[in-house]
């Protein structure tokens, strides 16, 4: 059985009630607030599974809790080769569309770059926004919440969402 390490940066409590409601459907997780409970980027070495929460901020950027973990990533380069990853969060595709979710293409981008396999892409269908750096090939590299626009979505997106990670990964 795979161990599952959900790490999550909230500021609204947005991205903190999809990854508690990610952990009700994840049986055995582990939630890790970035804020309270990040010891290290040698934590991520405890668990085969990352998913990982951030809301987008300013111009597509991670939650601040984010910002020093993503830094020393960056920096110290670790090999992640044979963890399984995938990104979910926050975003308000109406007043901030010309960045919505653009923070998990950044953390997209960095943790496969360190070897991880990304799993857990969605559609863009049902969404409307400019432009977002989490837009692969039509699709999301995770899953994207939008509470102020289609709060009423998310309880079954993220539901939807785990289910689609429980058979991809085979968790």
């Amino acid at each position: 059985m795979s161990k599952v390490g959900i790490f999550f940066g909230s500021s609204s409590g947005v991205t903190r009630g999809a990854a508690e409601l990610l952990a009700d459907e994840l049986k055995g997780s582990e939630l890790i607030d970035m804020e309270e409970d990040f010891d290290g980027i040698e934590q991520f070495e405890d668990f085969d599974v990352l998913i990982l929460g951030s809301s987008t901020w300013g111009q597509g950027d991670p939650q601040r809790d984010w910002v020093d973990p993503l830094y020393d990533l960056s920096n110290d380069r670790p090999d992640l080769e044979g963890k399984k990853v995938a990104f979910f969060g926050a975003g308000d595709q109406k007043t901030h569309g010309e960045h919505f979710l653009s923070a998990l293409g950044k953390m997209h981008d960095l943790f496969t770059s360190l070897g991880a396999s990304a799993y857990g892409f969605t559609s863009t269908n049902g969404y409307d926004y400019e432009h977002s750096l989490a837009e692969r090939e039509g699709k999301f590299c995770g899953l994207g919440i939008d509470d102020v626009n289609q709060e009423d979505l998310t309880e079954d997106r993220v539901k939807e969402w785990a289910s689609q990670l429980k058979n991809e990964m085979g968790l």
